[in-house]
């Protein structure tokens, strides 16, 4: 086994270096990883381990020994004054792999030294292209190299940057080996592999040592698609072909199975570098989307070009966050009749161009004189010289340094005896009067994008250039990003337009036109503005990434949702944009920016003070440097200074760069400063401290703060937030030692759950932990809990029309109340038992249990709860609704008038569900105008609150009231809408079913009303719920009587039945409906007297209970008879 620091060969089993000392590990031949003593297969990307010692002739020489000894200075001087890289951090990046395909077998036969004459030079190209895109050699291994491009500085355009590197190392590797065939007659060729994902970055010593660890594959994918690539071609992953995408050409290869990937990987085979230079060529390529929202700004850029045209030069300057659409701007401009009859010549500066002198004003040269790749040295001094010169002799003098800019030199003595400044002074004034005398040709249009990348001679180019405008037929348009500075801000003939986010309503325009207009789309469309804060760019690339995970399916302009709306991750193309402006930042800039992430969205300047280990007067500085570049902005200065993120996706960016153990102990410090900082005000501060506590790690306060939050949420009806708080206090609760005290805080917190969920209608959640809870309480043997949990299981299992469990778990859990001497809870049953009784019919009890219930609680009105809702409300609801079901219409109404005034003074649940049934009990009465009212507001509160649970009743009951009103139009679609609704609240199926069809013999529907009535007898009468089968047998009597020709002996069979049964239960109200169904029937058929008979019964029982509405029909009937 070979010393990876010493290189010194020792006999298999060692376990250190008999050299130096060194601890021995096996080196992964692929990704180069030290695997301890013992491995066959690697552990970072499971590639298989030689046994063989490592040849000498494969291991790198001194010279690539150590990072220090072949990164570039400028590089090194980066990493080295970045804290993130010392101390380590997540980063986004490309990892590239490259080696020499079958160096074994070439090299076997040659000396150690011949053999690293051959190889050193192959290791050198490669490193030399990596380094040409300013990314990282981290490892040199023998006949091979791996490095990223994205960290340990963040570029935005690590994807690009690495195909392009695997382009130039595979051109200089091949120039070099056609040199070797030819001396040597040696067949060389390398294999690169590529993949753009998440890794972990730390531990950079002083000599650029570096640690690498995979977050996910993406090392590992890199290493592989190296070892699938054939000699002499390069092969990457969707993910990095993505990030690239217009900028490479590639050949598809096909999905490739990858050990230890559940679905073969899809690969592609890098050729060339495309024609897209920008994110906007890029983009084209795929279909521009829609442009709004610029009118104002192309207007200005028309009316400088009015004055260029006029002779009048003039400087426009676009500046602008990336992303919000400069280069768009520019092209819509440059592409429309605006510009006809202008010359415009396109340029910009690159991200890796900076070391490149004049990058961009070679590509505008090569464009103005139409100079192709495929052009030779003669071909491009042909087409130079020949224009140059048709367009004025006198320009004859700049043709030396206009070829020599091209890497075409003439044959020039006096331009040869030229020193640097001078050639330099020369080629600045070539470039500027070519572009001056063409302007008087014709009105020239000259465009150079992204300055903030610019290069020191193109800088001095465009300053030369800008001098000499005045008098010219030539505008000249530049964008660039707020960072960048330049000199012409006092120029009469200098314009700046800053291009700000685009606002709501153009948002939306844009998103119309990318996802189209389905009803479902619009949170989606909502959530996107509010993430993004209206830049385009952002918003495309997030509808980009929602269609490629396949959360939307369709085509652009007609997508629909596949998946429930999702948290929307940041697009990759998004953090890198992110993350590389970020790394621009000064170390303990970037560093308090990341700790200021950690504290959240907004920043309370003395929570931040508490945690970021500087000085006052330089965490000021910081602070204002960080608004000065626009990541955060002072929002309020009482009654604390506080600061927020400009926009929520660079928190993101700087949080998740941070790596787990870091973002854990700032957490822990953050709680801690919370109660340090604020210990009056802990309430106020629960779920930042929950918060804090749950990603800090420190779980019995996690616990704790999240209990209080949860309950503080459900105070104020936020019933779904309540649920995530109290299910994070089970999460932290699990990760603490069980002990009896956790066991019963694990029960409480159950219940607390049933009590958040029970508004939200999850009724299949909410047994999932009562049956947990159960479980747990019967192990303790904790009676008083489990009479708790019994007691919820009975209403649940009413909920679930399970009614025979319902009063089974309700009897048992009022035993164990009894048993225990606990009133509270023989109150609370009581008031369960009602549910259950009154729902199966059973009014006497459930008025005798309500009635108990409500004297027990009359003097505390306020303080007693009933689950999430008060006991002095619920109990004179139920206790209501029984009393009409019975026609005591007057202590119904007082009853539920007084519920509903005491849960106007508390949560939205309580006061629905007054609402509801007070809407009802009028209804019951007749009274549709008064019934209407309540009803209304009783749906915007489950609206508002999203109280499912009472949406298919509240909704029934409306429904029902618009149509007996004659608003059938309205009433119809509610009633169906009720039963759709109740499907998931089967204890409420029947008494829905029923409004529908009573609303569908209302609107002539008699077939319709027939299905509906005989289905809500069937499950009445399988449920046992008598006083709900009493009322549709009513209204199978009622359609018999409608329908054509009138089936009387069925109609009279079903009023019979309802009326023994109603009579049976006390239910007068529907008893004195059966008695004027009757009525009716029998006049209608003849039977004068058995008419008279029924009709005066039933108009005696309407006026006995003041049911004013139905007494006017019995008496209409009844003077009909004569």
């Amino acid at each position: 086994m070979q010393c990876p620091h010493c290189t010194f060969d020792n006999p298999q089993g060692m376990a250190f270096c008999g050299r130096c000392g060194a601890k021995l590990a096996s080196l992964c031949p692929s990704c180069g990883f030290a695997n301890p003593e013992g491995f066959g297969y690697c552990g970072r990307c499971g590639s298989r381990l030689t046994t063989e010692a490592a040849r000498p002739s494969l291991q790198p020489p001194a010279a690539f020994a150590s990072p220090q000894a072949y990164t570039p200075k400028h590089l090194a001087e980066k990493i080295l004054t970045s804290r993130s890289a010392l101390e380590g951090e997540r980063k986004q990046v490309t990892v590239l792999f490259a080696d020499l395909k079958g160096s074994m077998e070439l090299l076997a036969d040659r000396d150690p030294e011949e053999a690293r004459k051959i190889l050193d030079p192959i290791l050198e190209r490669m490193m030399e292209a990596v380094h040409r895109y300013e990314g990282t050699v981290n490892q040199v291994m023998g006949d091979g190299i791996m490095a990223l491009f994205g960290a340990p500085l963040a570029h935005e355009d690590h994807a690009v940057r690495a195909c392009y590197a695997a382009l130039r190392m595979q051109e200089s590797v091949a120039r070099y080996a056609e040199d070797l065939r030819r001396s040597q007659g040696l067949d060389i060729q390398i294999r690169v592999g590529l993949n753009s994902g998440e890794v972990v970055v730390r531990s950079i010593g002083s000599d650029l040592r570096m640690d690498y660890t995979a977050v996910g594959q993406t090392t590992h994918l890199a290493a592989r698609m190296e070892q699938l690539a054939r000699p002499g071609t390069t092969l990457l992953t969707a993910d990095t072909l993505r990030l690239a995408e217009g900028y490479v050409e590639v050949k598809p290869l096909g999905p490739v199975p990858v050990k230890g990937l559940p679905e073969p990987l899809e690969t592609y085979e890098l050729l060339r570098a495309g024609s897209a230079r920008s994110k906007l060529q890029a983009a084209t390529a795929r279909g521009l989307t829609r442009f709004v929202g610029r009118n104002a700004e192309i207007e200005a850029l028309r009316h400088t070009l009015n004055k260029a045209r006029n002779g009048h030069g003039q400087v426009v300057a676009v500046v602008g966050e990336p992303g919000v659409g400069k280069s768009r701007l520019f092209w819509e401009f440059t592409h429309s009749h605006r510009t006809q009859g202008w010359l415009v010549l396109e340029s910009g500066s690159v991200s890796y161009g900076k070391a490149t002198p004049y990058f961009p004003v070679l590509d505008l040269l090569k464009a103005y004189f139409q100079i192709e790749g495929r052009d030779d040295t003669r071909k491009i001094r042909e087409k130079l010289t020949g224009k140059v010169l048709s367009l004025d002799r006198a320009l004859e003098s700049s043709l030396p340094a206009l070829l020599s800019l091209l890497d075409a030199p003439a044959e020039d003595d006096a331009w040869d005896r030229l020193d640097p400044p001078q050639r330099r002074q020369r080629t600045l004034d070539g470039v500027k009067r070519l572009l001056l005398r063409e302007s008087q040709v014709q009105p020239l249009l000259v465009l150079f994008e992204d300055l903030h990348w610019i290069d020191t001679e193109t800088q001095a180019c465009l300053d030369s250039l800008v001098e000499t405008l005045p008098t010219a037929r030539l505008l000249l348009l530049v964008n660039y990003r707020p960072e960048y500075q330049h000199g012409w801000g006092s120029k009469t003939y200098f314009t700046q337009l800053r291009i700000d986010p685009l606002p709501p309503e153009s948002c939306e325009e844009l998103l119309q036109a990318l996802l189209g207009d389905g009803a479902g789309l619009q949170p989606l469309k909502q959530l996107l503005i509010e993430r993004t804060e209206g830049n385009p760019f952002f918003l495309e690339e997030s509808v980009r990434t929602l269609v490629e995970t396949k959360v939307l399916v369709g085509e652009r302009g007609a997508y629909r949702l596949a998946k429930a709306l999702p948290s929307i991750q940041v697009p990759a193309t998004v953090q890198a944009v992110l993350a590389a402006r970020i790394d621009r930042l000064l170390p303990q800039e970037k560093t308090l920016l990341q700790t200021a992430a950690v504290i959240g969205k907004d920043v309370p300047f003395a929570l931040l003070q508490a945690i970021a280990e500087l000085a006052e007067g330089d965490l000021r500085r910081g602070l204002a440097h960080l608004q000065a570049v626009e990541f955060l902005y002072e929002s309020s200065l009482f009654p604390d200074l506080e600061y927020t993120f400009k926009h929520a996706l660079t928190h993101e960016v700087a949080y998740g760069s941070l790596l787990q153990q870091r973002r854990h102990a700032l957490h822990a410090q953050i709680m801690e400063a919370i109660e340090r900082l604020y210990p009056d005000r802990l309430a106020e501060q629960v779920d930042r401290l929950a918060h804090h506590a749950l990603r800090g790690e420190v779980w019995g306060k996690a616990l704790t703060y999240f209990r209080q939050a949860g309950a503080k949420a459900a105070s104020r009806s936020a019933y779904r937030e309540a649920v995530t708080c109290f299910e994070q206090a089970l999460i932290a609760l699990r990760r603490l030692p069980e002990t009896r005290s956790t066991i019963e805080q694990d029960i409480d917190l159950r219940l607390d759950l049933r009590n958040a969920y029970l508004p939200l209608g999850e009724l299949e959640r909410i047994f999932e932990h009562l049956s947990t809870a159960e479980a747990l309480a019967s192990a303790l043997d904790d009676q008083l809990r489990l009479g708790k949990v019994l007691g919820y299981l009975s209403t649940n299992f009413l909920a679930a029309a399970n009614n025979v469990r319902a009063i089974d778990a309700g009897e048992r859990a009022l035993s164990i109340a009894v048993a225990l001497g606990d009133s509270a809870q023989q109150i609370e049953m009581w008031q369960r038992l009602a549910f259950v009784y009154h729902l199966l019919g059973d009014y006497s009890r459930a008025i005798d249990l309500g009635r108990r219930v409500l004297d027990s609680v009359v003097h505390d009105p306020h303080g007693v709860r009933f689950g999430p809702m008060l006991t002095s409300v619920i109990s004179r609801i139920w206790l209501g609704w029984s009393l009409a079901e019975r026609g005591d219409f007057a202590d119904a109404i007082a009853l539920t008038q007084e519920a509903g005034q005491i849960a106007d003074q508390a949560d939205y649940f309580s006061q629905a569900f007054a609402c509801w049934v007070l809407g009802l009990v009028h209804f019951s009465r007749g009274d549709v105008h008064r019934a209407i009212p309540p009803l209304e507001r009783g749906l915007q509160l489950c609206q508002v609150a999203q109280v499912s649970l009472l949406f298919p009743l509240t909704t029934s009951w409306l429904g029902s009231a618009y149509a007996l009103s004659g608003r059938m139009a309205e009433g119809q679609p509610l009633l169906e809408q009720a039963v759709e609704q109740a499907a998931n609240f089967r204890g409420w199926q029947s008494q829905v079913i029923i409004n529908l069809g009573q609303g569908s013999l209302l609107a002539g529907r008699v077939e319709d009303a027939m299905r509906l009535a005989e289905s809500a007898l069937e499950l009445t009468r399988e449920r046992k719920e008598r006083g709900s089968e009493a009322r549709a047998l009513r209204l199978l009597g009622e359609i018999a009587s409608h329908q054509d020709p009138r089936e009387v002996e069925k109609a009279d069979t079903h009023y019979r039945e309802a009326l023994a049964l109603g009579d049976e239960l006390g239910m007068r109200p529907l008893m004195a409906h059966c008695h004027l169904g009757l009525g009716k029937l029998y006049r209608r058929t003849g039977k004068r007297q058995q008419a008279q008979e029924h009709l005066t019964t039933a108009a005696t029982m309407f006026r006995e209970m003041d049911m004013g509405f139905w007494l006017a029909q019995a008496e209409a009937e009844l003077k009909a008879l004569g």
